[in-house]
């Protein structure tokens, strides 16, 4: 559905509002406290900023300006390339011309596909029936209005490759939704399902769409989340939350074996969804795998922020999560380094983290797992189509007049990087079908969306993804800069092959960054099924290569020409890293320490906000 180091958002305002631990642990090696807030200082141009936000309600979070520049420095060097102008009418004539043979020699034994046919990965018109008359003629004509469209956007000189990205998405969205599967009288499944059915499929998908929007008036989740249980179906793993901050519950999980691992596993989650898409169903949950070999697994649930959070910091984050769930570990398992994996943005908070811990000479981390997280984000995929200065200060408006980054803005912009999967294939097979696709633990956590405090949000989206502070060394925790270049700690890091998020390629990117053992893993799936990929399921498969801190560095195309390939799940392939780089067994740790008596067990309360 994502400015310099210190930006006027950090300069305008105070220090996070975030109270002291609410469970502090009576003794010395307690995590910290948070620093007392201080009054905000105003902000200014309240007008324009309640203005953009209005807009905002009708343009979905689009900034019309960044969309208006884009489209005239598209037009403008379009308008002034005759050649090219000859060579899109060409273009268009020849299509035309083709698509009419085609038609003029239609019949019942014509040739499907015999102009154009979809690509691969495009299911839309995957099914037989788009083969027969007069269908299969809809839609060569719409592929082939796709691909003039797509030489028409693309390749003009002189446009700024942002912009052409821009031009090319937006008009990508627009002809996905005109697309012949996605209207009854042009979709030949939906007809022929009505006239099995005698029109009651119609029926059924009034109220799949009926039910869908009282479930989100309701609730405000979609309808993925229907039949799960938080704690019932999802998120089972037994444990216990041992420590509790406004920020963070981190649950300390149940042994499943006599003896485990000295060497904890510190799982830090993105805080944009739910922890638990590491715990889902036993059969797919990555904290049950992990304690099943014998491993104790510490996790962070993120609180859910509210408009009262507006004020916290993306570095509050570091130090009131990664920061305090290591200090409380170091509680219960003194004097014991820790294996600490981050996904997606917890990822790139850990490598943060892991990177100032470095700088002040902290060595508890062991080593670091991320998995499909970014250091880099220069080439971060069709997310930062949304990331400009005129986005980010749009995007900054209609936060502060809520305080957040609501749900639904933050779910609409992954959609739309996977329109016709997420959106009108849903459209076409709950709404015109009149079907349902199995209920799956995976939807209901893309389903469990959450909020990001306003700016937490914007120094994030300034000082990482506009200004790429981060790999580029210009990045500050506490005051004084920090380096990738500092962390040594062995690395595992997980990539996915079609990840709209998290860009393989550009996760790659950590083997010129640190100064370490990396050992790179590319998964086949997306950014979430390549993640959750447990091995008693098929169809999985990966490459895995490791490269030294001292050998040379190879290239994204080579190493994919490198890389051995291995079937099926790529969990055990880590554990069997973590396994090789961890002591001798023991007994399993007490589960908390000082009085958690009165804190919840896993899943915890923060998890349901």
């Amino acid at each position: 559905m994502a400015a310099m180091q210190t930006s006027t958002i950090a300069r305008a305002e105070a220090s996070p509002v975030v109270e002291p631990p609410i469970n502090q642990p009576a003794s010395a090696c307690a995590p910290a406290a948070a620093v007392p807030p201080e009054r905000p200082m105003p902000e200014p141009y309240p007008v324009d900023r309640t203005l953009h936000a209005l807009l905002a309600r009708f343009n979905g979070g689009i900034s019309p300006v960044a969309l208006s520049l884009a489209y005239l420095d598209w037009a403008s060097h379009l308008a002034t390339a005759p050649q090219r102008q000859i060579e899109l009418v060409h273009d268009a004539v020849r299509d035309a011309g083709r698509l009419v043979e085609a038609a003029t020699h239609m019949s019942a034994d014509s040739k499907p596909w015999s102009v154009t046919r979809p690509q691969a990965q495009d299911r839309r018109f995957a099914k037989p029936a788009w083969e027969r008359a007069p269908f299969n003629l809809l839609a060569q004509g719409f592929l082939l209005g796709e691909e003039w469209w797509r030489k028409a956007t693309t390749g003009v000189r002189g446009v700024s490759p942002a912009n052409e990205a821009i031009v090319e998405f937006s008009i990508r969205q627009v002809l996905d939704m005109l697309a012949p599967s996605n209207f009854a009288v042009t979709n030949p499944d939906v007809l022929q399902k009505a006239l099995q059915s005698g029109g009651a499929n119609f029926v059924a998908g009034w109220q799949n769409w009926r039910n869908d929007l009282m479930q989100v008036i309701a609730a405000g989740k979609q309808g993925g989340a229907r039949n799960a249980a938080v704690g019932k179906t999802v998120a089972t793993s037994p444990g216990k939350i041992v420590y509790r901050n406004e920020l963070i519950e981190l649950i300390q999980y149940s042994p499943t074996t006599d003896k485990v691992r000295p060497e904890p596993v510190l799982i830090v989650p993105a805080w944009i969804m739910k922890y638990y898409i590491l715990d889902l169903s036993p059969q797919n949950s990555l904290v049950k795998h992990l304690t099943g070999e014998g491993f104790t697994v510490f996790a962070i649930s993120w609180r859910n922020p509210t408009a009262d959070d507006r004020n916290v910091a993306f570095d509050d984050y570091r130090r009131l999560g990664v920061k305090a769930a290591l200090d409380t570990i170091g509680c219960i398992l003194p004097r014991r380094k820790i294996h600490a994996l981050g996904y997606c943005l917890g990822g790139t908070l850990l490598s943060i983290a892991a990177a100032a811990m470095a700088r002040d000479g902290d060595n508890r981390l062991k080593t670091i797992t991320l998995l499909a997280a970014q250091t880099d984000f220069t080439e971060a995929g069709e997310l930062t189509l949304f990331i400009n200065e005129s986005q980010v200060a749009f995007l900054e408006d209609i936060m502060w007049e809520r305080g957040y980054l609501d749900t639904t803005q933050m779910a609409g912009a992954f959609q739309l990087l996977r329109s016709n999967d997420l959106i009108w294939s849903r459209l076409s097979h709950d709404y015109l079908l009149g079907e349902r696709a199995p209920p799956s633990d995976l939807m209901a956590w893309n389903a469990d969306a959450t909020r990001l405090p306003y700016r937490m949000h914007s120094e994030y989206l300034r000082q990482l993804f506009l200004d790429n502070d981060l790999a580029e060394g210009r990045y500050h925790v506490e005051g004084r800069n920090i380096s990738l270049s500092d962390i040594h700690a062995p690395m595992f890091v997980v990539g996915t092959l079609r990840d709209h998020v998290a860009p393989w390629k550009s996760v790659y990117k950590i083997h010129y960054q640190v100064d370490a053992d990396v050992t790179f893993v590319l998964t086949s799936g997306g950014h979430n099924g390549g993640i959750v990929a447990p091995p008693t399921e098929a169809g999985h498969s990966y490459q895995i290569m490791t490269k030294g801190a001292d050998t040379p560095y190879v290239g994204r195309d080579e190493w994919l020409k490198l890389a051995p390939h291995a079937e099926g799940s790529w969990w055990p392939e880590w554990t069997g890293w973590l396994a090789a780089r961890s002591g001798e067994w023991c007994d399993p740790p007490h589960m908390g320490f000082g009085n958690v008596d009165t804190l919840p067990d896993a899943p915890g309360e923060y998890v349901h906000t």
